[in-house]
């Protein structure tokens, strides 16, 4: 594979082009990898102050009351937008919903839980703890490769 960088002075954004004979998963794997490079920081509020965080610095985002709420390890912040409109805007390699009312942060995930009965509770940052409802018990298990072994 032949990588070249050019420079162009007065240029906002960087711009990737990839030149390939031919389409193939690997390529796609590249270009969806690519895309979720530059995702966008998340607003958030304390008091009358807005913040912009990377989306890396969160654990999890909540609905809390009428609202929704982001955790990072510094504290909790009150976000304007709801849980479906972060879902979109946030990556989903790393963003993960386990509840009706809750996007958690895989990364983040330090612990898991697996004796409750039918439910995971997921510990993040070794000290929050989140709950993956039933609903999402499956997927849950399929994103983090938790199914069982077939034993041939």
């Amino acid at each position: 594979m032949k990588v070249e960088l050019k420079i162009e002075p007065g240029r906002r954004e960087p711009e990737i082009v990839i030149l390939a004979g031919a389409e193939s998963e690997e390529l796609d794997r590249l270009v969806r990898e690519l895309s979720g490079l530059a995702l966008d920081p998340v607003p958030v509020w304390r008091e009358d102050r807005a913040l912009l965080l990377p989306q890396g610095e969160f654990l999890r985002f909540f609905a809390e009351g009428k609202g929704v709420s982001a955790q990072t390890a510094e504290g909790v912040y009150s976000v304007r937008l709801r849980l479906y409109e972060l879902e979109g805007r946030l990556d989903p390699r790393r963003f993960v919903r386990i509840s009706n009312s809750e996007i958690v942060n895989l990364d983040k995930v330090t612990a898991l839980d697996l004796s409750l009965a039918g439910t995971i509770r997921m510990t993040l940052n070794h000290s929050v703890t989140a709950y993956v409802s039933r609903r999402y018990v499956k997927k849950i298990k399929e994103t983090l490769h938790l199914g069982r072994r077939d034993r041939t």
